[in-house]
């Protein structure tokens, strides 16, 4: 199965190796063609033109930063994709998003699947993402080895596009909870005068515990954002849930939007979201 990733930042250049790694034969494009280079070495073919890229592929994965760059690399793609060829979109857009998208992929008689991922780069490189996914069972039934091959479990959010989409922003709503939460309680640590990692000594081995707890702690402790997601990929996503949600059903939304803002503010917006810790200081 050949497989074009089109879009290789952070995640969708792991996601590329990841699948190359697995056996399937991997094509690259980015609209900065010197940031899919690297993916040479891995054994990955980069094209010059996206059309060039997408033209063979069985599988054409986007992985953008939101619905309107999304929506401007199929404009540009879409009618390059061979007969029976599957979309599988991995942007998160939401709901919303993926309507326009539908719109856009009906144009051209393509297939959709609608496919966010759980997890940032480390899960991505090791293939350890919780794929979502919702769409026409036989063509998830057909990317059932690309998802085997880039997550750990996949979940099967529906039948209908914007099911999976719509999942992955209540999902995110709980990662940037958590995350702002254990800012907050980092920062009270440190204006109370205790050692904030005696907050992560205590929550060890509790029902509270988790990796993500330790290693986003561990990151606001030692001032170390070096990004997975970041701020500013999370205040997009806090937009989205604004948009696709009546705000008494989500009321801690505007919230989190002014933490994550803050700290965007603060000159932290392409560093992890550990750095909301700097929101409550």
């Amino acid at each position: 199965m050949r497989i074009s990733v089109v879009g290789t930042g952070t995640m969708g250049s792991a996601m590329a190796r990841t699948l190359v790694r697995a056996g399937f034969d991997v094509t690259a494009w980015n609209r900065t063609l010197d940031r899919a280079r690297t993916l040479e070495a891995d054994g990955i073919t980069v094209e010059p033109t996206i059309w060039s890229a997408v033209a063979d592929a069985d599988v054409v994965l986007t992985m953008a930063f939101d619905a309107r760059a999304t929506l401007d690399l199929a404009a540009r793609f879409l009618g390059t994709m061979k007969e029976g060829a599957i979309w599988m979109q991995c942007s998160t857009v939401g709901p919303n998003g993926m309507r326009w998208l539908v719109d856009q992929a009906d144009q051209y008689g393509v297939a959709l699947v609608d496919a966010p991922v759980v997890g940032s780069r480390a899960p991505a490189e090791a293939g350890e993402l919780v794929m979502l996914v919702s769409g026409a069972p036989p063509l998830i039934e057909r990317l059932q080895p690309v998802l085997a091959a880039l997550g750990s479990s996949t979940v099967i959010a529906g039948t209908e596009i914007g099911q999976a989409s719509a999942l992955k922003l209540a999902c995110n709503a709980f990662i940037a909870s958590v995350t702002a939460a254990l800012g907050q309680s980092v920062a009270m640590c440190r204006e109370l005068g205790v050692e904030p990692r005696l907050l992560l000594d205590t929550l060890e081995g509790s029902a509270l515990d988790s990796a993500y707890v330790r290693g986003k702690g561990a990151m606001m402790i030692a001032g170390d954002f070096t990004p997975a997601f970041a701020v500013d990929g999370a205040l997009k996503d806090i937009a989205l849930m604004i948009q696709s949600v009546d705000p008494e059903v989500a009321p801690l939304l505007p919230v989190l939007r002014g933490a994550f803002g803050a700290a965007s503010a603060a000159g932290h917006g392409r560093q992890d979201i550990a750095a909301v810790v700097s929101s409550f200081s």
